[in-house]
């Protein structure tokens, strides 16, 4: 990693003056933001110049703690999370914002070790990270820091990827197994030591996105499994395209690591957060191929289920069959895990 040019010696901790609009101010925008990103633009907005066709737009919040976990950081997340979303509409991304609240005390060093990240997945999703903004809130006001990233896609013309878009007879495939971000996230935090250590599935899925698209298939519906996992996903699609989906838990992969912290816990695998994982919900007709294509990049995507057809009630819309016996596949009234993403 290149090292932090602000001088650590002079200012190793975010102080409130680093927020003040003042010097500062302007040494850490320079030597930290503007050395990472290459922004730099000088002005209130940055401005570019956007494809013919369709564009994504979509924002998110990043609280994650501990700020570096097994896997991955907050810096990592809050670019290939955002990636993630547009991907999930089909879009190519093209250019993020980053907006900071940084928590007076943190240190500059991990700071920078998280800007770094961020640069480094932009690279790897071929993206900019054309504008931000900086805060500094008192101590003990934050955790740490706190990151905000809104990005643009670029969506093929015609393309709608939309749960309006799911028909009974679909296939439900995932794209890898479940449960990996979570679990590692709450191990790191909680100090627990698991037999087979573990780490976060982050990831970006443009790519896979992009696979499939390339290869003629076009998904009704994409959903990356972030907070409530693959049970909120089906649930937040059933409910807003009016459709029933039955599961098998036999057909979804679990990693010995997640199922056994999630026993010893008392936790629902297919609740618990992932940050490289999709469902995909394909016309029959495409499901094989499509299966092909996942697999390729992940083995362990499978075929977990189908949409049995519609319905216009508003609740117990998912089931989840696993030897034999049919259940309710449900929203949580409240969360698992806190904090995770």
């Amino acid at each position: 990693m290149i090292a932090c040019p602000l001088p650590l010696d002079r200012y190793p901790q975010i102080l409130l003056a680093h927020g003040g609009g003042g010097k500062l101010m302007g040494q850490l925008l320079k030597e930290v933001f503007d050395a990472a990103f290459g922004a730099g633009a000088g002005h209130d907005a940055a401005v570019f110049s956007p494809p013919d066709g369709a564009l994504a737009f979509t924002t998110d919040s990043y609280v994650v703690h501990p700020l570096i976990f097994p896997g991955g950081d907050i810096g990592a997340l809050s670019v290939y999370g955002t990636v993630n979303d547009l991907a999930m509409a089909g879009a190519r991304p093209l250019c993020l914002s980053a907006g900071f609240i940084l928590e007076e005390g943190l240190s500059v060093a991990t700071l920078w070790q998280i800007v770094q990240s961020m640069q480094s997945a932009a690279q790897i999703c071929g993206v900019k990270i054309l504008t931000g903004d900086t805060k500094v809130v008192e101590r003990g006001k934050g955790d740490g820091v706190f990151i905000n990233t809104a990005g643009i896609g670029s969506v093929p013309r015609g393309l709608r990827i939309h749960p309006d878009q799911v028909e009974a007879g679909d296939v439900v495939l995932i794209s890898g197994d479940l449960g990996r971000h979570g679990i590692a996230l709450l191990a790191a935090r909680e100090g627990l030591e698991l037999e087979t250590p573990l780490e976060s599935d982050l990831a970006p899925l443009h790519g896979l996105v992009a696979d499939l698209l390339q290869a003629g298939i076009t998904p009704h519906c994409l959903r990356d499994l972030t907070r409530g996992g693959l049970a909120s996903a089906l649930n937040e699609i059933a409910e807003t395209g009016g459709v029933k989906i039955a599961v098998e838990a036999e057909n979804i992969s679990v990693c010995e690591a997640v199922d056994g912290a999630c026993e010893l816990l008392g936790l629902d695998p297919l609740y618990v957060a992932n940050e490289g994982r999709c469902l995909v919900i394909v016309s029959p007709r495409e499901s094989e191929k499509a299966l092909e294509i996942l697999q390729q990049r992940h083995p362990q995507a499978a075929r977990a289920g189908v949409v049995t057809g519609r319905s216009e009630q508003k609740r117990g819309l998912v089931t989840v069959n696993r030897g034999g016996v049919s259940r309710l596949l449900d929203l949580l009234s409240g969360e698992q895990l806190p904090r995770i993403c």
